[in-house]
């Protein structure tokens, strides 16, 4: 049985959160301590056996909650907030249910990557859910440029520490007018949606860091094939990076990533004559 919890807000828990907390015979928690104060504002006690349940463990404890299907026992997952499995613990646990013969089912709740779709105003008839961006910068970039002509909405999770470089390398890569919305803090106290052009949001974030969990939405590609820049519009380019406060080497390789340019390329069509 997989559990959707509450994002933040635990008025968004359902009548059958409450029944499968206590009725499971197992509970396996993302944090088991999330799940004592959830169970505490919720007004309810966990009938079963707890279990801590985390990306650490899952490989590890996975056989464990298989042999408690098979003496007959009724397994719940429960993350921190919204879906398991959902860049959470829980399709390890899913698909080794299922690969044994038993069934899975769920008592669905929240979802931060529904729930920030909906209220980014950008197109949600079509999206496509990438989770976490890699954590390095080489990575991020390399995911994005796979990407970048993505005509569907966009939705990824992004850690705060990080959000700073996934909007610039958005800006040099999608370009700066796309226009996208980072979602924060989605039905706590301080919930926050910034919506606007990627590089306005760059600038928001770095000169006011959001905190808190972030799901972050970015307008698909434009339709129509792209129109390649000339020489003047690539110098311009980089001039203008370089105005703002980039190296040059950085604003050619922004450059370079924005258009599926070869950094070299620009790098000698703007040293050309100098």
């Amino acid at each position: 049985m997989l559990a959707g919890a509450p994002l933040g807000n635990t008025g968004d828990a359902s009548a059958r959160l409450r029944d499968v907390l206590t009725s499971a015979d197992v509970v396996a928690a993302e944090d088991t301590r999330r799940l004592a104060r959830l169970a505490r504002d919720l007004g309810v006690t966990v009938g079963g056996r707890i279990v801590s349940y985390f990306e650490g463990n899952e490989e590890r404890r996975t056989p464990e909650l298989v042999e408690a299907l098979r003496s007959g026992a009724v397994v719940a997952v429960v993350t921190d907030g919204g879906m398991p499995s959902v860049s959470d613990p829980g399709y390890r646990l899913v698909r080794a249910a299922l690969d044994a013969g038993f069934p899975v089912t769920s008592a669905p709740g929240p979802s931060a990557v529904t729930t920030a779709l909906a209220l980014s105003g950008l197109p949600s008839d079509r999206f496509v859910f990438e989770g976490f961006l890699p954590r390095s910068g080489s990575g991020r970039r390399g995911r994005l440029r796979e990407l970048a002509a993505e005509p569907r909405t966009l939705v990824f999770f992004e850690a705060p520490h990080r959000i700073v470089g996934a909007c610039e390398d958005l800006v040099a890569i999608f370009g700066a007018d796309r226009q996208a919305a980072i979602c924060r803090e989605l039905t706590k106290t301080y919930e926050e949606i910034r919506r606007d052009t990627l590089g306005a949001l760059a600038a928001g974030a770095a000169a006011d860091p959001p905190r808190g969990e972030i799901t972050l939405v970015v307008a698909g590609a434009p339709a129509g094939p792209p129109v390649a820049p000339d020489d003047d519009q690539l110098r311009a380019e980089v001039a203008g990076r370089e105005a703002a406060g980039a190296s040059r080497r950085d604003a050619i390789q922004q450059v370079a990533d924005a258009h599926g340019l070869r950094k070299r390329s620009v790098y000698a069509l703007v040293h050309e004559n100098r």
